[in-house]
């Protein structure tokens, strides 16, 4: 994973990070994979890349929705490391892509302090400019891309994709996802130190929040979850699995995965309760929690004017920190292999993660454990 440092640069990455800039997923079908996330998530094609557009070795779909950007990416023969990574891991994310002030300075801040070099800085052109990117690896065969758009004056993904006669369904209620909140990782156990070292140490991220297996734990299960983050704007929670009297949720996707990967993305709203209900009409499905968990909930939100019979209703989780509270729910998982599923959030000033709400969910995942027979 890590390497011997030499003397590093001055600036780390983080400081030449500016936010997201798309989250890659490789698929075995990327046309049905685009499909069921503009059907059901509501997300519009604004882009598309393959042979048609001179690209022979992937068909990518760019999907859109607020500020946040999928790309979906499948294989055109059996040799490309796309198919070979399906074959290994089924669906999955495998780029977390980031927006770059200088991708070369922050490739070469990452390589000098340990980073995997997956690929050294290029630059690829058309009529619009000149995109330069780079990579590095990240936990199992997750990799960063540094993108640098300040040459790049196309509205595209980057040349080689064209923005016409895209597959975009035509129904469907609006529903409301606005940006990427955090994207949570699941490494093996007893490894999250050495990726707490690899953001901090090599990649300039700083610990945000951490909970122990005494804070997460169900009857049956526990794990360890670490926050990190650069700072501003990209937030990146990494998970490993604890000792507990049956397999934990963390571990569970470590097999089925076969090895470290994404977990899932948590989307921003604005309005929690209506986006839910525009992703129920598209066919979403969330994990549910039983009537009784709103009993506590409006415990420990006292004070807060929420709408607890809509909340309820959805079963939508409320959870407070002392900036204020948020709102959230977790849908099934979007992947045959019980691995990759999207979190939907609405933060009123609350910076956490649900703390109060993580024996709750916990247990909504152990009931699907259960009915996979993997508890």
């Amino acid at each position: 994973m890590v390497g011997v440092a030499s003397t590093a640069p001055a600036q780390p990455v983080a400081a030449h990070l500016l936010g997201w800039d798309c989250i890659e997923f490789w698929v075995g079908n990327a046309r049905t994979t685009a499909g069921f996330l503009t059907s059901t998530f509501g997300f519009r094609c604004t882009a598309y890349a393959g042979p048609e557009t001179g690209v022979r070795t992937k068909a990518s779909y760019v999907l859109e929705q607020g500020d946040i950007r999928f790309v979906v990416s499948g294989a055109l023969s059996a040799e490309s490391p796309i198919a070979e990574h399906v074959h290994r891991h089924g669906d999955g994310v495998h780029d977390l892509a980031w927006l770059v002030d200088d991708a070369r300075a922050a490739h070469a801040a990452a390589v000098a302090r340990g980073a995997r070099d997956v690929r050294s800085p290029w630059v690829e052109s058309d009529e619009h400019g000149d995109l330069e990117l780079a990579q590095v690896g990240a936990y199992g065969d997750t990799v960063h891309t540094f993108v640098n758009r300040a040459r790049y004056g196309g509205s595209v993904l980057q040349p080689g994709y064209r923005t016409d006669d895209l597959p975009n369904p035509t129904g469907g209620p609006d529903t409301g996802l606005q940006a990427i909140d955090h994207v949570v990782g699941n490494v093996e156990q007893g490894r999250l130190d050495d990726w707490l070292h690899y953001y901090s140490d090599i990649l300039g991220f700083s610990e945000l929040l951490h909970f122990d297996d005494s804070q997460i734990r169900t009857e049956y299960s526990a794990l360890v979850s670490t926050v990190v983050w650069d700072g501003a704007r990209i937030v990146m929670p990494l998970n490993e699995p604890a000792d507990g009297l049956r397999k934990s949720q963390i571990q569970e996707y470590i097999e089925n995965y076969d090895g470290p990967g994404v977990q899932h993305i948590a989307l921003r709203t604005d309005n929690i309760v209506a986006s839910v209900a525009a992703l129920r009409e598209r066919g979403v499905r969330f994990m549910r929690v039983p009537d009784t968990y709103y009993d506590d909930a409006k415990e420990r939100l006292a004070g807060f004017d929420l709408p607890w019979d809509a909340l309820q209703r959805a079963s939508i989780l409320a959870d407070r920190d002392h900036d204020g509270y948020l709102l959230q729910i977790f849908t099934e998982t979007i992947t045959d292999r019980p691995a990759v599923f999207f979190e939907i959030i609405e933060r009123h000033g609350a910076q956490g993660f649900g703390e109060g709400n993580f024996k709750a969910l916990f247990e909504a995942i152990e009931r699907d454990q259960a009915r996979r027979g993997n508890l």
